[in-house]
C-alpha cells in the first residue's frame, strides 16, 4: 500500500510541478543518406552539407553570389597584389574548447588546396602561407591572382571549410576520422548511424556574426537544439510522414508527390535554391569506349536534353533547357560550340560510332537508386544513348557505393566504369574554375580523369584575367574547346521545391542550411 502511494504522490507531484522545456528538434529527410562524413575528401553534395553543419569558412557568398568575410573579420592586399592578409574575427572556437587559430587555416587550406579543382588551381599561384600571430596569417601569391577571394568564398564541390590543424594535416587522399568543427552545429558522432540517422546537437559556444544571414553568409543562428537527418529512401513513406506531422522537412521530395503536398494548407513547398542544379553525363575516358573522342562526340549527339528533362523533372515550370556549360542566366552564359549537340540526332550518333569502329562493347552505366532527382535519369539516358547506337549495362547502387566506385581507374568489366549521370548545383558550376567537371588536367583532374592541355591553358588564362569582360571572352572559348574535347555533357538546369511543416525562418540558399530555422 505504501508503495502505491508513493507511486501516486510522485505523479502529482510531477502534475503539480512546473512542464521541464522539451528540447526543440527539426527531425529532416534529406536527397541522400550520409555514410562518408569528410567534406575535402568527396565532392558529393550530402556531405558538403555536413560540412557546412560542423564546420565554418573564411568567406561566403550571400545571396546576390558575392563574397563576404564569415571568419575572416579583416583582410588587405597589398600594393602589389601579392600578399592578402587576414585576421580571424574574436571568439572562434573548436568544439571541443580550443581557439581556432591561423596555423588551422593554413593547414585547411593546403588540405582543400590538395584535392579541390578550385584549391588545385589557386595553389598553383600561391607561394607560401605565413602565420603572422594566433589570429593573422597571410597569403603569399607568385603573381597576382584576381579570384582569391571568389575561391575562399567557394560554396560548392569541396568546400574550403576551416578543421583543427591536427586534423587538417591528414593526407588529402584519405579520410578524416575526427569531425571537429567551429560551426552553428555540433556532430554527434556516437548518433550517427548510416541508414537510420545523423544528429546535430546546437552548439552554445558559437558566436554568429552581426549581420543577418543571407545565402552562405551573415549570422548562422542556431534556433534549435538538435536537427535530426532521418534516412527514409521510400519517398511515398517519407511524404507521409510530413502529412502525418512526423517529420518537418523534406529536402527535395519528387516532382510527382508534390499534388500531395500542395494539397495539405499546413505544408509549405518553396524553392530556396532558386539558381537550382544542372545536369551531368559523366564519362571515364581512360577505359574504351569513351578513351575516344569520336565517341564521347556520338554520345553528345544521341543526347537529347528536351526529351531527358521531361522524362526526369516533367514540370516545365521546374526546368529549362540550356546549352551553356556554365549556368543559364549567368555572367558566363554562352552557347558557343553546342550547335546540333543534346538535340536527339541519333543517325548522326550511329554514324560517328560507325567511323570510330564502334565493336557494341556495353557502355558500363552506374545508375544511383536512392535520390530522387536522378532515379530516372539512369534508365533515360540508357534509353537515349541506345537509339543513339549504343549497348548499355546498367549498374544500380546507391549514391555513396557509386561515390566511391568511381574513383576506380579498372577497365568496367573488372570493376570499373563508362559512365553515370548526376546532378551538381548550379552555382558550382558557374565557371571554368568552380566548375568540377571541366578540369582536364589528367591524373590530377576529378574521376573521369579527362586530359587537354587546351583546356588548361584556357582555365590558367581564366584565372589571370583582369576583368568580368576579358572573363567572358575565355570563358566562351573554354566551353567550345570542352565540348569539342568532351569532358562531360551537361543536360540542363532544373530546381526542385523543399517542403516544411510548421517551421519558420528558412534561409533562402544554393546549400539547404539549419541555421535560422525556427520550430512553431
Amino acid at each position: 500500500m505504501k508503495r502505491v502511494s508513493s507511486i501516486l504522490a510522485l505523479a502529482v507531484a510531477c502534475l503539480a510541478a512546473p512542464a521541464l522545456a522539451q528540447p526543440k528538434t527539426v527531425r529532416a529527410v534529406m536527397h541522400s543518406d550520409l555514410k562518408v562524413l569528410d567534406p575535402i575528401w568527396t565532392t558529393a553534395n550530402i556531405v558538403r552539407n555536413h560540412g557546412y553543419m560542423v564546420w565554418d569558412t573564411l568567406f561566403a557568398m550571400d545571396e546576390k553570389l558575392s563574397p563576404q568575410p564569415q571568419m575572416v573579420d579583416t583582410w588587405t592586399l597589398s600594393d602589389d597584389r601579392l600578399t592578402y592578409t587576414f585576421t580571424l574575427r574574436d571568439g572562434l572556437k573548436w568544439h571541443d574548447g580550443k581557439p581556432v587559430t591561423a596555423e588551422d587555416c593554413i593547414a585547411s587550406l593546403k588540405r582543400w588546396g590538395g584535392r579541390d579543382a578550385t584549391g588545385v588551381k589557386l595553389m598553383s599561384f600561391v607561394a607560401g602561407f605565413e602565420a603572422v600571430n594566433d589570429k593573422t596569417f597571410r597569403i603569399v601569391l607568385k603573381e597576382p591572382y584576381g579570384l582569391v577571394i571568389d575561391s575562399l568564398a567557394k560554396p560548392g564541390g569541396s568546400t574550403p571549410l576551416m578543421m583543427p590543424r591536427r586534423i587538417a594535416e591528414t593526407d588529402p587522399g584519405k579520410q578524416i576520422s575526427e569531425f571537429v568543427g567551429s560551426g552553428p552545429f555540433i556532430f554527434k558522432a556516437d548518433e550517427w548511424k548510416p541508414g537510420d540517422r545523423t544528429v546535430y546537437v546546437r552548439n552554445p559556444d558559437y558566436v554568429p556574426r552581426k549581420e543577418p544571414a543571407s545565402g552562405l553568409a551573415g549570422g548562422k543562428v542556431a534556433k534549435v537544439d538538435r536537427v535530426e537527418w532521418l534516412a527514409i529512401p521510400d519517398h511515398q513513406t517519407a511524404v507521409n510522414a510530413l502529412l502525418a506531422g512526423e517529420i518537418d522537412y523534406i529536402e527535395a521530395p519528387p516532382h510527382d508527390l508534390k499534388s500531395l503536398l500542395l494539397a495539405d494548407k499546413s505544408v509549405t513547398l518553396k524553392v530556396y535554391n532558386a539558381i537550382g542544379a544542372q545536369y551531368v553525363f559523366r564519362w571515364n575516358t581512360v577505359v574504351p569506349p569513351f578513351d575516344n573522342e569520336k565517341i564521347r562526340r556520338a554520345a553528345m549527339y544521341a543526347f537529347d536534353q528536351k526529351a531527358f528533362l521531361e522524362g526526369v523533372i516533367g514540370d516545365e515550370r521546374y526546368y529549362r533547357t540550356c546549352d551553356a556549360m556554365f549556368v543559364c542566366g549567368t555572367p558566363l552564359e554562352t552557347a558557343v560550340g553546342m550547335d546540333g549537340l543534346v538535340r536527339g540526332n541519333f543517325a548522326k550518333s550511329k554514324e560517328l560510332l560507325k567511323e570510330a569502329g564502334y565493336d557494341g562493347t556495353p557502355v558500363v552505366m552506374l545508375h544511383t537508386t536512392d535520390i530522387a532527382v536522378l532515379t530516372n535519369a539512369g534508365p533515360i539516358a540508357k534509353d537515349l544513348l541506345e537509339k543513339g547506337g549504343f549497348k548499355v549495362q546498367m549498374v544500380p547502387l546507391d549514391f555513396q557505393a557509386i561515390v566511391s566506385r568511381r574513383l576506380r581507374k579498372t577497365p568496367a568489366n573488372e570493376g570499373g566504369w563508362n559512365g553515370f549521370m548526376t546532378a551538381w548545383l548550379s552555382i558550382d558550376m558557374m565557371n571554368p574554375l568552380t566548375n568540377s567537371m571541366l578540369p582536364a588536367s589528367c591524373e590530377k583532374a576529378n574521376f573521369g580523369w579527362p586530359c587537354d592541355a587546351e583546356v588548361e591553358r584556357l582555365r590558367d588564362a581564366f584565372a589571370r584575367a583582369p576583368d568580368l569582360e576579358s572573363r567572358k571572352k575565355i570563358a566562351a572559348d573554354i566551353q567550345a574547346r570542352a565540348v569539342a574535347y568532351g569532358t562531360h555533357i551537361h543536360l540542363g538546369q532544373y530546381t526542385l521545391p523543399t517542403a516544411t511543416r510548421g517551421l519558420a525562418g528558412m534561409v533562402a540558399s544554393p546549400i539547404p542550411v539549419f541555421w535560422g530555422i525556427e520550430k512553431k
